[in-house]
């Protein structure tokens, strides 16, 4: 997987992403990072200013529609060219789509992802019409600037990447797998603080463990994202056993 990052900040990316698990990966050759300053295709040669007041009046620059669409075309040209197909160009925007586990899968399949990280007020809309296809969000909030979401979704697509994860497996019974939340996780000592490790995990018994992991799921997805198992993938025993559950929840009431 490569990932290609048009930013003002490319230290900022650089440094995020070329630590712990994305880091290792990089080493590897599984996963590349290529930074792009956008500066670098500003047409004011003395100061490379890339912003200016918007049309229409208003508080804050805007990034200019010049030197953004001037950086994604060339990075598309030369993926383009090497691959015989244009890459997705995702602008990290409050206003796209909110970025979910389901969505991480779709990019995982891509051979390479450009990521556009605005700054100011925002970027022209020239811009993003001409060379964006996609508008992503992490959530209903406001940032600085376009890195620290670009490297959410960087962090969470290379995990589903192969040979990124030690353990291939890890990432298929992670939170969110089959629309479930994690369930709880113990290791050394057997007791901490009076509170023991539950029996079932130290049996040595796979099936029951497996078993007991997955309702575990199901009840804490119940407990705090309830709203996660209308999509949940569920075998019918373990319906039956959601449908315990919210029996005993509504005697409880």
């Amino acid at each position: 997987m490569n990932f290609h990052v048009l930013t003002l900040f490319p230290e900022l990316i650089e440094q995020g992403v070329s630590s712990s698990i994305t880091g290792r990966a990089m080493a590897k050759g599984t996963i590349t990072l290529h930074t792009v300053n956008i500066r670098d295709y500003s047409t004011d040669e003395k100061h490379h200013h890339v912003d200016d007041y918007p049309y229409g009046g208003g508080a804050g620059m805007v990034m200019q529609a010049e030197p953004v669409y001037a950086a994604c075309e060339d990075v598309c040209a030369r993926v383009e060219a090497e691959t015989g197909s244009r890459p997705r160009v995702i602008y990290m925007s409050p206003q796209g789509r909110t970025f979910t586990q389901k969505i991480a899968e779709e990019l995982a399949k891509e051979n390479d992802l450009v990521f556009l990280c605005g700054h100011y007020e925002g970027i022209d809309e020239r811009a993003l019409e001409l060379s964006v296809t996609d508008q992503i969000s992490i959530g209903d909030y406001v940032l600085t600037g376009g890195e620290l979401p670009a490297m959410v979704i960087i962090d969470c697509v290379s995990r589903l990447v192969p040979g990124v994860l030690s353990n291939d497996m890890s990432a298929e019974v992670e939170t969110f797998h089959d629309n479930l939340l994690e369930y709880p996780q113990y290791t050394r000592p057997e007791e901490f603080m009076g509170l023991k490790v539950p029996p079932v995990l130290l049996s040595g018994d796979h099936g029951k463990v497996d078993i007991w992991r997955r309702e575990r799921s199901i009840e804490r997805t119940l407990e705090r994202r309830p709203d996660l198992l209308e999509n949940a993938v569920l075998s019918e025993k373990e319906r039956k056993f959601l449908r315990t559950l919210l029996e005993k929840e509504k005697n409880d009431i």
